[in-house]
């Protein structure tokens, strides 16, 4: 017996951080390669409670198959804190996804096609690049300045299928776009009629202020939002949500439709269990604000440990940015440092990180010399030493 492949699976890869976690799980490896978060934040005990009181009342109906939309109350409660910001969100725009990563793929078969354009920050989300690459996109570099990108390439020779960007705390980078050039992507957005897939999974864990409204609040016709419970709570969840564009246009509603027959097609639902166990914990008095106030002290602690490690420890030529929040440093080496061939000789000293060669689209100046480092999973004292370790290697 033979078996012939489709051809979309040689624009399948492997996540470059998957295969890197597998080596850090060797003895005495300090690991800043992971976006993991940090596993002392997960409110365990409050999860417990929670999957308790659901199985003990809810046991039924949470082990039995249940809607492709998702939980209502749930979807109900995402609809209300996002409006919070100015930006009027109804339930029945929200669709519960099994990780935000669920919604980037459901996104890509249902909006690419063969040599659609997509626009990308460089450097992007490695998850991004993995999800849309299977449905042959025409991935086009989006161009920026200091500010992030820049509103007139969504009005080029050829429009864009959808325009995807991390505008909060961005992985791998860490930058955070500003509100007035959010105004500014908005607005050209909604004259060049192009779709935004603005993925937020760090818009919570901002350090001394929140990040400015989502793009979806200045153009809710016109933005695809990604938002998740795994940063804020526990990836082990798995739950997440596609929030889709406002309007009852035949081609939002076309969008929603097509979403759900996707999902449906793919998974049947997002756990119900998983969702009733968030549900219940939201429902029984947990002070979800209070909990993103430690993660975010205990976070800002780690990013001031390492913002003092590099500086201490980088050779000369070595820059970064400081973020105000999230979980990554994005570091830029001199010209003749190639992270990608330092990095067994690193995993040799003891300590990982990601090569930035991994989130680009094709070639790009300067990937090679670039990497992301994660700071949310080690304590202060081995963030030192991890620094330490890395700036041997470098040097």
């Amino acid at each position: 017996m033979s078996f012939t492949l489709a051809r979309r699976t040689q624009r399948m890869n492997s996540s470059a951080i998957r295969e890197i976690l597998k080596v850090t799980e060797r003895p005495g490896v300090l690991s800043m390669a992971g976006g993991l978060p940090a596993p002392e934040s997960f409110p365990i005990e409050a999860i417990r409670l929670a999957g308790d009181q659901v199985l003990s009342t809810q046991g039924a109906a949470a082990l039995q198959y249940a809607t492709t939309e998702g939980l209502p109350p749930l979807r109900e409660w995402i609809a209300r804190r996002l409006s919070r910001d100015g930006w009027q969100v109804d339930a029945s725009q929200v669709l519960i996804t099994t990780g935000s990563q669920q919604g980037l793929d459901l996104i890509g078969k249902v909006m690419l096609d063969e040599g659609s354009p997509v626009l990308l920050e460089q450097p992007t989300y490695l998850g991004a690049l993995q999800a849309f690459s299977p449905y042959e996109p025409l991935f086009r570099p989006w161009a920026a300045d200091a500010e992030g990108p820049l509103p007139q390439a969504m009005s080029g020779a050829e429009p864009a299928r959808l325009a995807y960007l991390v505008p909060n705390y961005q992985n791998p980078s860490g930058h955070c776009i500003g509100d007035a050039r959010r105004r500014e992507l908005a607005e050209l957005a909604i004259r060049s009629r192009t779709p935004i897939v603005e993925d937020n999974p760090y818009g919570e864990l901002w350090f001394d202020t929140p990040p400015p409204p989502p793009l979806a609040a200045r153009a809710p016709e016109q933005v695809i939002y990604l938002g998740s419970f795994s940063k804020v709570l526990a990836p082990g969840l798995r739950v997440g949500y596609i929030v889709t564009p406002r309007g009852d246009h035949a081609d939002v509603q076309a969008l929603r439709a097509k979403l759900l027959q996707a999902k449906q097609a793919s998974d049947l639902h997002t756990p119900a269990l998983n969702q009733r166990i968030v549900m219940q914990l939201l429902d029984m008095g947990f002070d979800l604000d209070g909990h993103l106030d430690t993660v975010r002290a205990r976070y800002r602690a780690q990013r001031d440990a390492m913002a003092a490690a590099l500086g201490r420890h980088l050779p000369q030529g070595c820059t970064w940015h400081l973020p105000q929040g999230g979980m990554f440093f994005w570091v830029s080496c001199p010209e003749h440092i190639d992270t990608s061939q330092r990095l067994p000789r690193a995993v040799e000293a003891g300590v990982a990180y990601v090569p930035g060669a991994s989130f680009y689209a094709g070639m790009a100046a300067g990937q090679g010399r670039s990497l992301r480092l994660s700071f949310v999973t080690l304590s202060p004292m081995q963030i030192d030493e991890a620094v330490a370790r890395l700036a041997s290697c470098l040097a």
